[in-house]
Formats: C-alpha cells, structure tokens, sequence
C-alpha cells in the first residue's frame, strides 16, 4: 500500500505542476489495477485531454460522474457532466445535449454556486452557437455575477470573455474586444485554471478573426502557442495550429502554412473532429489558392463530412472550375438559410461580388458591396475595409467607372500591403491592369500586371501566374513592342553569410523574413514592380526615377528606425539606374539592367549608389559629389552618386 500511496501522490503532484505526461502514465497504470477515487479518476481525465487522449478522456470522466454522483456529491457531478457535454461536442458524438441536460437536473435544487456560474457559462455559449446574442450576453452577466459573489476567478474571466464575445458580434466591436482583453490578461498572468486558460486563448484569436484583425489575430496565436510549449500540452497546439495556418495564408508563407495544418490534422483528427473540420477547410483554401482543385475539392469535401461548413471555399472552387451556377447556388443558400451574425456575413460577401459578377448579376453584386463597406465602417478594420475598397473597386469596374474603380481599388491595394496580405493586393492588381486597359493607359497595366504576376509567382499561385502572363503577352502583343524605360533598383543584404553562422538558421529565417515584408510593402506604396527576388536581394522595376529613389531612402530610412528601436536590423546596399530595357512575360534584359545591377554592386552597408544620370531626374535629392567607374562587362565608363537619405 505504501508503494501505491507513494505513486499516487507523485502523480497528484504531477497534476499540480502541469506535467500532464507524467500523470497520465502513472495514473493510467494504477487505474489497471487499483479502484482509483473519483478526484484521482478525474486526474486521469484531465491528464488525458491534455495529451491528446480524448477516448480515455471521456471514459475516465464518466466514471468521475458516476462516482461523484454515488456519493450525493451533485455539484461536483455537475462539473464532470458539462466536462462531458463539451467534450463530447468536439468528438460529434451527439451526446452533448444528454451530457448538458444531467447537469441542468443535478443543479435544479440547488442554491447559488460556483457551478450554477459554470452552467450558466455553458447556457451562454449555446445561445451565442443559436445566434441568440441578448440571450447570450443575459447568461454570460449571471456567470460574472455568481464568479464575483464567490470570487471565482474562472468564472469572472468567462463571463467577461462571453459577454465580449457576443458584444462583437453584435456589433459594439469596441466594449466587446476590450472585456476579452480583460478575460485575457487574467489567462496571460496565470490566475486561472489551464482548461479555462485554453478556452480565452482560443476566444481571443476567434474574436480577431471575426473583426479580420490579423495583426492581433497573429499575435494573440503566438501567445497561445508559446503557453501550449510551456504546458507540454497536445490537444489545444492542434487548435493554435489551424490559427496560425490561416495567419500563415493571409500573410503569404503557404508552405509553412500547409505543414500547420497537416501537424493539426494529425493531432486532432482523434482528439476533436470538429476542429479537424476547421484544419481541413483551411487546407482547402490553401490548395485552391495553390491552383490544385482537385485536392481543394478533397479538402472541403472532408471538412464537410467532419461537420464544418465548405463555403465560401467550395463556391470560389466551383468558380474556378467555371461552373458559375453551381457557385452561385453554393453561396446564395448558405446567406440566406440561416441567420449570421455580421461578421460572420462578411466571411461570405467578397466571394458573393465575385460570384455575383462573374454571373452578370451587378445589382445584386452591388447589394453585397454595399453591405460589405456598411460592417466594414462599423467595425474599422483594416483588412474589411481592404475587403470593402476591392468590392466597391470590383462593382465600379464592372459598371464602366473607371476612374471609381480605380480610387477604391488602389485603395484596397494599399490596405493589403498594410496588413500583409499579399495574394489579396496581387488579385486587386488584376482589376486595376483591366481599369487602366479600359482607358488606354498600357503603361500602367503593365506595372499592375508584372508587380502582380511577381507576386503569384512568389507565391505559388499557379493559376494567377498562367494568367497574369497570358494577359501580359496580350499586352505585349497590342502595343506592338518590347521595349520599356524603367528605373532599376537593385538591393542586396551586406555581409549575410557571417550574420547567419552569429544568429543561427532559425534566427536568421525570420529576421529575412520581416526584411522581406517591409521592402516588399515599400515596393508596393511606391509603384515597383518586383522581377525577381534571388538570395537576399529584390531587383525591382519603376515607372520613373523619382519613385526609385524615394523609395531606395525609404527602405534605408525604415531599417534604420528599426535598429533604434529593436536593436538590429540587415545592413543593405542599394543600387538606382534609369534605362531602357527588353521586356517580356518573365521580365527585363539588355544593358541597362546590367548596368543597374553593377552600379547596385558598387555600395557598401546602408548606402544607396545612383547613376549620375538618375540622379539628375529627380528634384530636391543631395547626392554626393559624381566619381567615375567602370562597371564589370561595361565598356564605357559611368558616372555614380551616393543618395544622402538622412
């Protein structure tokens, strides 16, 4: 008896030091052969959920139930019951309601408590999963209430939390994303249980999303991923990680993405298919922006059969496909045959213009437009607002007002890059190229197309690639020329082979990583056209030289504000030439891309080298005084500046 005593307390102290491994092995082996009581039973229980367990998770809780409620101890049977309900929600079992309803009856006598706070938590979640959202916010007041009567913290937190929640689907974005705030800061801070920990986590992060705040949403994930490493917890990384995936997409790292969501797969396909239901849609996405239907088609098909709804994926892919109808159907029904919450709705609306217009349907494109900028103003994120400036763009378009399209379309474009989503502002660009066709400006079509094409191709986005260059040999064809003047800036990291053997491969990725972001949002606010990314440079094209060189300063500018404030950041050196140059669908040749890339050579860390010639084109610059160079496999000599961008 002493040696099982003796194993028991190390596995209770495994339980309260979060080493939920440890105390599954331990208890899981004692439990083959000892009659455990009920809270060692629900040790097991929970050591199990965390690990992944969800079966034996299940079964050591009913046991709990049983034992508990033998005992007449009915609260505490309480909690075992909605633990049930909820688990066996995630398993789709269909059990829940059972498991709901036996805590409601064990309660039903009983006075003011803590758990009537949690049944009461319970209530609201279903009211907000009906769309119920006073009746939800009701509920979630009563949990706060009972949490601060009995100073429960996990209950005050919950009730901040789903009171918020519900608030920002009601549309008073602002009071609600500030309760969830306050719910986290107690998770953050370690006030509360780990199960309830988990569920403000993942409430924040579902918050961000239905306000399309990525910046938050991205952040808020890490968070939680970093909590789930500290717990050594299996089941909630399986949920961080089809968030982080989606983060991933928007932001355009879809390789990194697409192993998320496999890892996620892997991990709750058992645990919770409801949110493997999630992992598979997003793969959908994924794969149909990849330009691989058919294992898009796969991807919703199987999120489908594990609950979670296929739209809008499964409509855009029918679009793709070019089965109009078939997408228009898609979408219309799942609009208008249940009732949706407006952020929800605006889940759904950009793909109702696409579909809408594709269709010929303007009116009702421009009913889903206009809706879309009404949640879009009331919620004041950046990302709805690119969604709804793209709309507005789209619908502009298709009515012939180009000027319209254009004001809302380059704002849309804009807006992407702020908030990093780069497939999204390469799309929009397609709609501008057709803008600046429509009024005879081939120039500048050709600058939204090749920044666009650059972009797809970047990213992987076949489909777009094919047809961004198909468009661009149109273009080609129509003016009856290849040559262009552009102004060629070249930019290479200084010294980037020691840098990664101090920082590490790791280290070094996602410093490479923001570097690339921030040039590549630069590029984009003044109107380059990125040809080719190689090693740790960007050779990029612009219109004019005054752009080129703005831009050059702007990125040593920014680099620079980012060593004030973070302590580091890449040196780089660039290079500026104006010239004519060949064009054609894969980019720019001749001698004045030569020439650019010497004269970009030529710079040391933080330095921007100009052509003489460059410089001149562009007023109101200090440059230094001319030096003359011969340029690698140039026979003629140069005259160079250095840019003063301070």
């Amino acid at each position: 008896m002493t040696e099982i005593s003796d194993r028991l307390e190390h596995a209770r102290g495994a339980l309260a030091g979060k080493e939920w491994q440890e105390a599954y092995e331990v208890l899981a082996e004692l439990d083959r052969t000892e009659n455990l009581d009920a809270d060692d039973l629900n040790g097991l229980a929970d050591a199990a959920w965390w690990t992944g367990r969800m079966d034996e998770s299940i079964e050591a809780r009913t046991r709990t139930y049983a034992a508990r409620l033998e005992r007449g101890e009915h609260r505490a049977a309480s909690m075992s019951a909605l633990r049930l309900a909820r688990d066996h929600e995630l398993k789709r079992s269909g059990l829940q309601g059972a498991w709901f309803a036996r805590a409601e009856r064990l309660l039903a006598d009983e006075d003011d408590c803590p758990e009537q706070g949690f049944l009461e938590r319970a209530r609201s979640r279903l009211a907000l999963a009906a769309g119920d959202l006073d009746a939800a916010i009701a509920h979630a007041e009563r949990t706060l209430d009972l949490g601060s009567r009995f100073q429960n913290r996990d209950l005050m937190a919950l009730g901040l939390h789903d009171k918020g929640s519900a608030l920002v689907r009601q549309g008073d974005a602002e009071t609600g994303l500030a309760l969830i705030d306050e719910a986290t800061v107690a998770a953050v801070s370690g006030e509360l249980n780990p199960f309830v920990t988990g569920i403000i986590y993942c409430g924040v992060i579902a918050a961000s999303f239905d306000v399309a705040d990525l910046g938050r949403a991205g952040n808020w994930t890490e968070a939680a991923k970093r909590w789930c490493e500290r717990q050594s917890i299996s089941g909630f990384p399986g949920v961080c990680r089809v968030n982080r995936a989606e983060v991933m997409r928007l932001r355009g790292s879809w390789p990194e993405a697409e192993e998320e969501i496999r890892k996620a797969v892997a991990e709750l396909n058992e645990f919770a298919p409801s949110v493997a239901a999630s992992a598979f849609y997003e793969l959908g996405e994924l794969q149909l922006r990849m330009g691989d239907l058919a294992a898009a088609e796969e991807s919703f098909r199987q999120a489908h059969g594990l609950g979670a709804g296929p739209q809008p994926g499964l409509a855009l892919l029918r679009l793709a496909n070019g089965d109009v109808d078939a997408a228009r159907r898609g979408l219309r029904r799942v609009l208008s045959d249940e009732p949706r919450d407006r952020p929800s709705r605006a889940r759904f609306l950009p793909a109702s213009v696409e579909i809408s217009l594709a269709a010929g349907e303007i009116a009702e494109a421009r009913a889903a437009s206009e809706e879309l900028a009404e949640i879009a103003q009331d919620y004041g994120t950046p990302a709805l607002a690119a969604h709804a400036a793209a709309a507005a763009g789209a619908v502009a378009l298709a009515e012939g007002e180009t000027d319209s399209a254009l004001r809302d379309l380059h704002r849309a474009i804009r807006l992407y890059q702020e908030v990093e989503t780069p497939y999204e502002a390469a799309r929009v660009r397609l709609l501008a190229a057709e803008a600046y066709g429509l009024e005879g400006d081939a120039d500048a079509a050709e600058l939204e197309l090749r920044a666009a094409h650059a972009t797809f191709d970047r990213l992987g986005a076949m489909r777009e690639v094919r047809r961004t260059a198909e468009a661009l040999g149109r273009l080609a064809a129509t003016a009856g020329g290849d040559r262009a003047g552009r102004t060629f800036l070249y930019t290479d990291i200084c010294d980037s082979t020691p840098l990664v053997e101090a920082m590490g491969d790791e280290a070094w990725a996602g410093l490479v990583g923001w570097h690339d972001r921030t040039l590549r949002a630069l590029f984009g606010e003044y109107g380059g056209e990125e040809v080719e990314h190689s090693g740790d440079g960007f050779f990029v094209a612009f219109p004019d030289a005054k752009r080129a060189v703005e831009c050059a300063a702007a990125v040593q500018r920014r680099l620079a504000a980012h060593r004030r404030t973070n302590g580091f950041a890449p040196e780089v050196r660039i290079g500026v030439h104006a010239a004519e140059a060949s064009r054609s669908a894969a980019g720019y040749t001749g001698k004045g891309v030569h020439e650019a890339a010497r004269v970009g050579a030529l710079g040391g860390p933080g330095e921007i080298y100009a052509s003489l010639t460059t410089a001149r084109l562009v007023d109101g610059i200090a440059y230094s005084e001319p030096q003359t160079v011969r340029l690698k496999g140039i026979s003629e000599p140069v005259d160079v500046v250095t840019i003063d961008w301070r």
